[in-house]
């Protein structure tokens, strides 16, 4: 973590120093904004996260609920959300108080006594195998507060506007603020007060029954499955043995999956309640709990539960839609989109493969950068129709996977002919739970894979991988992904040639007038305030004097003008670090730029000497300075 940069801090450093709008922000919502977001689930609250790093766009957040979640329903947190909070700078007090999934146990029925289950499999979890990053499990009401917290404390203070509803918009084709956007206040003393705001861009983050949706005229399509289950969070007393490890328990009478749960005693159980008539009408959904309890007991037979306290209850029918589009756009309307989905507002699936909260966040990361960055004049609006086309493939995905995994988890033992089944794709299908398989095709924020052959570790459109490195200026060994923040910048790694030259002629062409620093970073901004350029030599840390490496590397930021240590690192081999990053990531040992973008993924995979074409990348993603 780095601070005092803007001077000695002698309080939290997590607080950021309020800037632009943040230096006094209104209490009451206001009648024109740049940004309304709708809602503030795992979306919402991470794009209001992000756009708090823009201090000069005015967002706000609003919720019908008169404060703070306090029971949310989705727990599951894949390795890749980890990674985003670690942008977010939450990552290892969450997972101070998550439970770690360091297992998945599998039992079936006993073939010598059918009519018991006995454990068939213990397999590693897949996190820490394709991560350093761990699969955790923690209510979904302690994620947003982390967001909230981030929000509040970025340099745009932005608090959530609790007691808000959203009613309906108009979308006019021109004017500043063309978002007509109708609300009521629903609690304290306005309660029943209706009002008109306008906005420049709108985000739909209002769940699986979203206004927004519905306001834009956008589809959900897909159906309900004929499958219900129920799914409770329980503190029980029990002797299954396996009762703080995650399992998939088939038996004859029914499905279990079991997930423990944060504190150590809490764990939530999915029970498979069968296939639901055609002409029931969502009655199972009534299904009372002291039915859904014995039903539980009866598949964990010969074991047994003594349920003391549900903390919650549900019954649903699985169900998987994804909407026609992702914006307010269709693509022969020849103008940049206005109102945007996100989350469980453009996609919905089950709950059993813990990825809805997951993938709603990486939305929210999407969009929030892109917002910021237009509505900051950096880049144009084009790259907001980036956001559908980007983030609509991957819920299909999702999708997709969502119904394969439901459907093997949902089947009766007479359907299994190999009891590893389950198991094995659990840990073959591992890089699509975890967050890691999504790639974004070429855009004019993803450049084409021409010389991927230089960086094969780090595949262009893909999620930059990160690696251990040793920073130069202490000897540290630090994740070099885990160097960057979610503050909006993006990274610019450059890898050197084995003798440094071909990196020292670039560097001083960044340091040039005609380089993307110069053309794209705003006048009287931070040279870093755009691009955070860093170099990571061969050599060993002990042979790179930080202090003569060209000055792209160590620009003197800040009002008082203070260098910036922390950019320079090096991949040789330490006694605290034995991992070339060179040879783990495929890097060329004739060095290469690797562009990343302001959501850790990977834009632009280019030698050293091919800077016309990083000129011309940036001027395709980002507008000239102002």
């Amino acid at each position: 973590m780095q601070f005092h940069h803007h001077g000695y801090v002698s309080g939290d450093p997590r607080v950021h120093e309020a800037a632009g709008l943040g230096l006094d922000r209104a209490v009451d919502l206001p009648d024109e904004l740049d940004v309304l977001i709708v809602g503030s689930g795992p979306a919402g609250m991470l794009l209001a996260a992000q756009l708090s790093q823009f201090p000069d766009v005015n967002a706000r957040i609003i919720e019908r609920r008169e404060g703070r979640l306090v029971l949310g329903q989705a727990d599951g947190i894949q390795p890749r959300s980890v990674e985003t909070f670690q942008a977010f700078g939450f990552a290892e007090r969450i997972t101070a108080e998550a439970y770690n999934i360091g297992w998945m146990n599998f039992w079936a029925p006993d073939p010598q006594n059918p009519r018991n289950i006995v454990r068939t499999a213990r397999t590693e979890d897949y996190a820490l195998k394709i991560s350093e990053f761990p699969h955790l499990i923690v209510n979904q009401a302690r994620v947003l507060d982390y967001f909230a917290e981030a929000a509040a404390h970025g340099p745009g203070r932005i608090v959530p506007d609790y007691g808000v509803e959203f009613l309906g918009l108009t979308v006019h084709e021109e004017g500043e603020h063309p978002v007509e956007v109708r609300i009521r206040h629903v609690a304290g003393e306005r309660a029943g007060e209706e009002r008109i705001v306008r906005a420049r861009y709108v985000a739909g983050c209002d769940g699986a029954r979203s206004r927004v949706r519905d306001a834009i005229g956008r589809k959900h399509l897909g159906g309900v499955s004929a499958h219900a289950w129920g799914v409770m969070d329980v503190l029980v007393n029990t002797d299954f043995p396996d009762w703080r490890v995650k399992c998939a328990i088939n038996s004859e009478v029914g499905n279990i999956l079991h997930i423990p749960r944060e504190g150590g005693y809490l764990s939530r159980m999915y029970i498979d309640l069968g296939e639901v008539a055609a002409d029931d009408n969502h009655r199972v959904r009534q299904t009372p709990i002291e039915d859904i309890i014995r039903h539980a007991d009866e598949i964990l037979h010969p074991y047994s539960l003594d349920v003391r306290q549900v903390a919650w209850h549900s019954v649903y029918e699985v169900g998987h839609r994804v909407t026609d589009k992702f914006d307010d756009v269709d693509v022969d309307q020849g103008h940049d989109p206005r109102v945007f989905l996100t989350g469980d507002a453009c996609h919905t699936h089950s709950a059993k493969a813990g990825q809805g909260m997951n993938v709603s966040m990486q939305d929210g990361f999407n969009l929030g950068w892109k917002l910021g960055h237009v509505l900051t004049g950096l880049a144009p609006t084009a790259l907001l129709s980036t956001y559908s086309s980007e983030r609509q493939p991957v819920a299909q995905q999702l999708i997709d996977f969502d119904r394969e995994w439901s459907s093997l988890m949902a089947r009766k033992p007479e359907e299994i002919s190999d009891p590893t089944e389950l198991a094995t794709y659990y840990l073959g299908t591992a890089e699509f739970p975890s967050g890691f398989m999504t790639q974004y095709g070429p855009s004019i924020v993803v450049g084409d894979a021409a010389h991927q052959g230089l960086a094969s570790g780090f595949p262009v459109g893909k999620r930059f991988k990160s690696a251990p490195v040793t920073l130069v200026a202490d000897g540290n060994v630090v994740h070099l992904g885990h160097h960057a923040r979610a503050d909006g910048r993006w990274r610019v790694y450059a890898f050197a040639d084995r003798d440094g030259s071909a990196l020292e002629a670039w560097a001083s062409w960044m340091a040039s007038p005609g380089s993307p620093i110069a053309r794209h970073t705003p006048a009287g901004a931070d040279v870093d305030a755009v691009f955070d350029v860093k170099a990571i030599y061969q050599s060993g840390y002990d042979e790179v004097d930080v202090t003569t490496v060209p000055a792209v590397f160590r620009p003197e930021t800040g009002p008082l003008g203070l260098r910036d240590w922390e950019k320079v690192f090096a991949a040789g081999p330490t006694v605290w670090n034995e991992v070339d990053v060179f040879q783990e990531r495929g890097l060329s040992r004739d060095g290469v730029v690797v562009v990343v973008r302001p959501d850790q993924y990977v834009a632009a995979v280019l030698p050293l000497t091919a800077t016309d074409e990083l000129a011309a990348f940036f001027a395709q993603s980002l507008l000239p300075a102002r």
